[in-house]
């Protein structure tokens, strides 16, 4: 991939599932948890974020090839005198991409669109074992201030 290659970032599309699922499948955990041969899940998954306002499901297309994606979410609150907050969530880079900048130009994306939504707060997790991962959002300017918690249903 060449750096001169002009980077978009748009709202994805149902085109965009089977590269959008490759890139979550396409990591020690992903490859645990999702399924790139049977999109039907995925498919009906997209349609309730593309219903939603809330949902800003975005992919980096580059040179014509899904790079890069992440989902943010707007959620008002009543916590923090009524802030609103923004969550990013499913952060994946192509495995040819990764160390390009390219994830880094997502996540400013994203707390750019959600200075624009109105949000007064960013917020992210990420599994405890992706020690990079916390490395590269610490120096994107995220604290690590909370102790995250899941209850599987």
């Amino acid at each position: 991939m060449t750096e001169t290659a002009v980077l978009t970032i748009r709202r994805a599309t149902p085109e965009d599932l089977p590269a959008i699922v490759a890139m979550l499948a396409d990591d020690p955990l992903g490859a645990t948890r999702e399924s790139p041969d049977d999109l039907t899940p995925y498919r009906t998954a997209f349609a309730r974020i593309e219903g939603d306002p809330h949902q800003h499901l975005v992919v980096a297309d580059r040179a014509g090839l899904t790079v890069g994606t992440l989902q943010l979410t707007l959620v008002p609150g009543l916590s923090r005198a009524g802030a609103t907050r923004t969550i990013i969530e499913g952060v994946r880079i192509h495995a040819d991409e990764r160390g390009s900048g390219l994830g880094t130009e997502l996540i400013r994306w994203a707390v750019d669109r959600s200075r624009e939504l109105g949000a007064d707060l960013v917020q992210l997790t990420s599994d405890a074992t992706r020690t990079d991962a916390h490395r590269f959002y610490e120096r994107l300017g995220f604290t690590a201030s909370h102790l995250g918690f899941k209850l599987k249903l």
